[in-house]
């Protein structure tokens, strides 16, 4: 991977993390009309600049997360965490095969913009506004709905506002949860890709700081991480507006459209 294609990626991922459209998809996607996706400093990439994605809803949200007089919201995230912490360290080999076939995620980029177009009427009446209103049993319960997104494609924010919504939460409460939620998650996942798994490297095994010492590729990690941070704080407040407005019909048009190219682009082309 070159420099080129790796601010190409952190673009990607700060535009597509906190959006339910699965950044993941977008990325193996990218990665492999680039024929790079075998590459293992991709594979640690494509996960360790999510870091610079959870720097900006703590940058945006910062009065939240540095309250420290109110501990019951540092419980509910840490509660909401396990769940997927849990699942994602039983099922890490499947969801690693998973990530090599790009047609079985172009399907379910569809299969949930379908869900997308209907959800809004899914679940009427919400009742909770916001955090404060949040119970412990509801976080945890959209902390197991966002499990979900361990299928590449199905989206973590998709999963976590979906169960959100499904929790009686309002549009704009579930999807700020949903970035919350991100935070402990997102960075659970870099430091275990970065200190604790390992790649195949030249025959071998390295684990993933290994990797950022080989080339240029620590350069390459800072600079996505920044370009992820800045495209991500961006496309946060977007969000906000099109849900109020709209709600989350355009993205499920989206990804239908986006899953249905690249369906046939990898059918046809790959």
């Amino acid at each position: 991977m070159d420099f080129i294609q790796a601010i190409i990626l952190a673009i990607i991922e700060g535009l597509t993390e906190y959006l339910p459209i699965s950044s993941t998809a977008h990325m193996i996607f990218a990665s492999s009309y680039y024929g790079i996706e075998n590459d293992p400093f991709v594979k640690l990439f494509q996960t360790a600049i999510q870091f610079g994605a959870i720097l900006a809803v703590v940058a945006l949200y910062w009065k939240k997360f540095f309250d420290f007089s109110r501990i019951g919201f540092y419980v509910k995230l840490a509660l909401a965490v396990i769940p997927a912490l849990v699942l994602g360290k039983l099922f890490d080999d499947y969801i690693d095969a998973a990530l090599g076939d790009p047609i079985p995620i172009a399907i379910v980029l569809i299969v949930g913009g379908i869900v997308l177009i209907f959800i809004d009427g899914f679940f009427k009446n919400p009742e909770v506004t916001t955090e404060e209103d949040i119970t412990i049993k509801k976080a945890i319960t959209i902390g197991f709905w966002q499990c979900l997104a361990m299928m590449p494609g199905t989206s973590r924010a998709a999963a976590s506002i979906i169960g959100g919504m499904q929790q009686k939460l309002t549009r704009q409460a579930a999807a700020e949860f949903s970035f919350f939620l991100a935070v402990p998650t997102m960075l659970a996942v870099t430091v275990y890709s970065i200190l604790l798994k390992k790649y195949d490297y030249n025959g071998g095994e390295v684990k993933g700081y290994e990797l950022l010492t080989i080339g240029d590729n620590l350069k390459m990690f800072i600079a996505g991480n920044v370009i992820a941070f800045i495209v991500a704080i961006i496309a946060i407040k977007g969000f906000i507006g099109v849900i109020k407005k709209y709600g989350f019909k355009p993205w499920g048009y989206y990804r239908i459209i986006a899953g249905a190219a690249l369906l046939v682009y990898f059918i046809k082309f790959k």
